[in-house]
C-alpha cells in the first residue's frame, strides 16, 4: 500500500485538512501509529490518541471537534468507522491479489477455468471442474470431480470440495474446511453393527457465503445441503447431511447442527449450541451460547438460553431461584427442625 492522503480522502468521498500530498504506507490503530501510518478516530473515548498519536493521517467523522492542538492531518468523512472498514477491504484485496497456476498442481483436461484464476502449488483440480473468473484456490487444496465454482470465490489452503458440490459467487471457504464429505447415515442390522446408507446428493453453498476454518458441510443424502445467500458460519462447525440454513444466518463456532434441520433466515447462534435433527427453527431467531434445542423453534424472533433452550427471560428467572437453591434449602431445613419441636 502507498497512497496519498489526497488518494485516500478521494477514494472515501472526504475532505483533507492538512497535508494532502503525505505518503500513507500501511493501516494502524490509532494508540500505536507510526510515521506515514493511517488511523481513524471514531469513538470519543479514543479521543485524546489524536493529539499523541504519530501517524500522519487520521480519518475522523464530520462532525468531530478537536479540544487542542494535533499534528497528523485529518481525513473527513460521514462516517469513520464505514470508511476505514471499506478502506480495509480495498487494502486486503490488494495484498490478496494473485493469478496464474503454479507448478507442481493438477488440474485434469476436462475442466474449464475462467478468466484471472490463480490455482497455487499442489493443488488438485478433477474431472468437469469448472471455476468462475477471479476464482482462486490455495495452494494444497483439492477440488473433486463435477465441483462448480462461481465468480469471485476464494478456496484457502487445505480445503477439500467433495465431487458434484456447488458454491456459488464470491464466496470464501477458510483453511482445513471439508465441504460434502459424507453425511451420517448408518442403519442398524441384526447383527448389532451398521450398514452404511450412501450419501447421494451435494452441498449447494450460494452467493456470498463465508464458511471458517475446519468447518464440515456433509453432503446430503438425496438432494442438497444448503447455505443460503450471505450465511457465515466461524470455524470449528458441523453441518450435518440435508440442513438447510437460511439467508444471513450467523453461527459462532463450535456448534453443531444434526441431519436435516432446518434454520430459518436472519438468525443468530452463537458458540457450542447443539442444535438436534429433523426440526424447524423460525426466522430471526436468536440462541444464546452453550444451548441446546431440541424442539421446533416456530415463533420469529424468539430469543432462546439454556441447555434445553427456553425463553431466555424465563430462563435468567429460572438461574436465579437455582443460585439460590442453597440458601431455600437451608431454610427449609431449619424450618422442619422447628416444626418438629412443636
Amino acid at each position: 500500500m502507498k497512497f496519498t492522503a489526497k488518494q485516500i480522502a478521494e477514494l472515501l468521498n472526504g475532505i483533507v485538512e492538512g497535508d494532502s500530498s503525505v505518503i500513507l504506507n500501511q493501516l494502524t490503530k490509532i494508540e500505536e501509529g507510526v510515521s506515514n501510518s493511517l488511523s481513524f478516530l471514531a469513538n470519543p473515548k479514543y479521543n485524546d490518541y489524536l493529539y499523541t498519536t504519530k501517524s500522519s493521517v487520521v480519518i475522523v467523522n464530520n462532525s468531530f471537534v478537536a479540544e487542542k492542538p494535533f499534528t497528523p492531518a485529518l481525513i473527513r468523512v460521514k462516517d469513520a468507522y464505514a470508511s476505514f472498514a471499506q478502506l480495509m477491504r480495498i487494502v486486503e484485496d490488494l495484498q490478496k491479489e494473485k493469478r496464474g497456476i503454479e507448478i507442481p498442481s493438477y488440474i485434469h483436461h476436462s475442466s474449464t477455468l475462467g478468466s484471472d484464476v490463480y490455482i497455487g502449488a499442489f493443488a488438485y483440480i478433477g474431472k468437469n471442474v469448472k471455476l468462475g473468473d477471479k476464482v482462486k484456490i490455495y495452494p494444497n487444496s483439492y477440488i473433486g470431480d463435477n465441483v462448480h465454482i462461481g465468480d469471485g470465490c476464494t478456496v484457502y489452503a487445505g480445503v477439500k470440495i467433495y465431487e458434484n458440490c456447488e458454491i456459488e459467487r464470491n464466496t470464501t471457504i477458510h483453511s482445513g474446511a471439508v465441504i460434502g464429505a459424507d453425511g451420517f447415515g448408518f442403519a442398524p442390522n441384526t447383527g448389532n453393527s451398521y450398514d452404511k446408507i450412501p450419501q447421494m446428493g451435494n452441498v449447494l453453498i450460494k452467493e456470498g457465503v463465508e464458511v471458517g476454518a475446519n468447518t464440515c458441510i456433509d453432503r446430503a443424502t438425496m438432494g442438497s445441503t444448503i447455505i443460503h445467500k450471505g450465511v457465515k458460519l466461524d470455524n470449528l462447525i458441523q453441518i450435518a447431511h440435508n440442513v438447510e440454513i437460511g439467508e444471513n444466518t450467523v453461527i459462532a463456532s463450535q456448534t453443531a447442527v444434526a441431519g436435516s434441520s432446518k434454520i430459518g433466515s436472519n438468525c443468530m447462534i452463537g458458540g457450542q449450541v447443539a442444535i438436534a435433527g429433523h426440526l424447524t427453527v423460525a426466522n430471526n431467531v436468536k440462541v444464546a451460547g452453550k444451548s441446546g434445542i431440541a424442539s421446533e423453534i416456530k415463533v420469529e424472533g424468539k430469543i432462546l438460553q439454556g441447555p434445553l433452550a427456553f425463553d431466555i427471560k424465563d430462563f435468567q428467572r429460572s438461574y436465579v431461584y437455582f443460585r439460590k437453591l442453597p440458601k431455600l434449602v437451608s431454610r427449609i431445613e431449619e424450618l422442619e427442625k422447628q416444626l418438629s419441636k412443636q
